[in-house]
């Protein structure tokens, strides 16, 4: 999948412009770009990922005018602070292809989200009706996505794009809102 790829299939579960957001599991940037785009000038954009390779190939994409892309070398599933304007709350979080990768994605995403402003968005691409796989360890089918939500303070996911993989099955787009304090409450 290419950037261009990645903003028309995130681009329904992103309305409104600028913020404070994360990637989590960036790794080289697709759809951090993807984001920065249709975040747009006036918003911070943090690519946290575990290797530190894979955030450097960040440099080689295309940048987008008044988008501050900050890449942070850490594991999102181990205790994690973030630099900055994230110290007063995110706005949105993207996992994308990043959760099926976690064993326990209700705990990380329950202790992540504790970062998100009140009414944060969270944004999560993942596979359907995919089997697991080396590349695809954990899958999240849609229905269990609702239920790991539920487990971390999220709203019901809305599924906001879907298309086929060409690694089989589908891939989802669900956008979720924050319903527990936030950073801002605490």
């Amino acid at each position: 999948m290419n950037t261009q790829d990645a903003v028309a299939l995130l681009a329904p579960a992103f309305p409104g412009h600028g913020g404070v957001w994360a990637d989590f599991g960036a790794g080289d940037g697709t759809f951090t770009a993807a984001l920065a785009r249709l975040r747009g000038p006036g918003s911070t954009i943090y690519a946290v990922d575990r290797n530190a390779a894979a955030l450097k190939s960040l440099k080689r994409l295309p940048q987008v005018a008044g988008v501050d892309v900050l890449p942070i070398v850490g594991d999102f599933t181990q205790p994690l602070e973030l630099p900055g304007a994230a110290r007063q709350g995110l706005d949105g979080m993207l996992f994308a292809n990043a959760l099926h990768f976690v064993p326990d994605p209700e705990v990380v995403l329950g202790r992540l989200v504790t970062l998100l402003r009140p009414g944060g968005h969270v944004v999560i691409v993942e596979y359907a009706r995919r089997a697991a796989s080396r590349w695809v360890p954990y899958p999240i089918e849609p229905a269990r996505l609702g239920q790991i939500a539920a487990a971390a303070g999220l709203s019901e996911p809305s599924i906001t794009a879907t298309r086929p993989s060409n690694y089989g099955g589908n891939l989802y787009v669900a956008r979720l809102t924050y319903l527990g304090k936030g950073a801002l409450s605490k």
